[in-house]
């Protein structure tokens, strides 16, 4: 049967400013360690450290931009547009002037298998 989710899971965020993420589908949510989906709503002027991650990860823009900055580059990943990521690449998050995005997982986001920079 369908598995109805009433509502996401808020999860502590890393970085230099609060962001707001809603887990709906990923290991606290729901218990999928396949699979996350989280909705990020991110202020202007955040960024994360650097992170070589054993996840793929597709980043979805709603609204706003994201910049991913990678070993040689830094892509603008503008609303309507998507990232792929692939596991074992460095990259690093901002949001210079805000954005909505959502981050999907696989396998599912976790702390343990992110490996942020100092």
């Amino acid at each position: 049967m369908p598995r109805h989710i009433d509502a996401p899971t808020v999860i502590p965020s890393a970085g230099n400013l609060p962001k707001i993420i809603r887990e709906f589908v990923g290991r606290v949510n729901t218990g999928h360690e396949q699979l996350s989906v989280a909705m990020m709503t991110s202020p202007a002027g955040w960024s994360e450290p650097a992170q070589r991650p054993e996840f793929t990860e597709i980043t979805l823009v709603l609204e706003g931009c994201v910049e991913v900055q990678c070993d040689d580059a830094t892509v603008a990943v503008e609303a309507g547009q998507a990232i792929l990521t692939e596991p074992g690449e460095r990259v690093r998050y901002e949001t210079p002037n805000g954005a909505t995005y959502v981050a999907i997982c696989l396998p599912a986001f976790s702390p343990d298998t992110v490996h942020r920079d100092p």
